[in-house]
């Protein structure tokens, strides 16, 4: 049961449903976060930047190849935010390394999208 609202509440969700269900399907435990959004003080957003993080990378990543695709990408978003211009860029270019690449609106999408993904059935 959600009580809060909002993308991390969402995302939260997602990782929730792979946990649980990487009793099953094993491959679920290597879903992770990219830490790329967040408010920083500008040393450490520059520091960050020196160590490689790039803005509008995707939220989630499954490193595990199926169907002919190198892993899944997974940009979360709620209610009626939409991607930003770095966010569509990096599942633009994603999608054509051969990444499956969506963009989620809520935990519900998200989890869909990796049953799909990962085959699993009444997800």
């Amino acid at each position: 049961m959600r009580f809060e609202s909002n993308e991390a509440a969402e995302q939260e969700t997602v990782i929730s449903f792979c946990e649980l269900m990487a009793n099953r399907y094993p491959e679920l435990s290597l879903i992770y976060h990219v830490p790329n959004g967040g408010k920083r003080s500008k040393a450490e957003a520059a520091r960050f930047k020196r160590q490689g993080v790039k803005p509008g990378v995707p939220d989630l990543v499954l490193p595990v190849p199926r169907h002919g695709f190198h892993g899944l990408y997974i940009e979360m978003k709620y209610g009626k935010n939409k991607a930003s211009g770095e966010q569509s860029w990096w599942l633009e270019q994603l999608t054509a390394q051969g990444y499956m690449c969506a963009l989620c609106v809520g935990a519900d999408a998200a989890i869909r999208t990796i049953c799909d993904y990962m085959r699993i059935k009444g997800g």
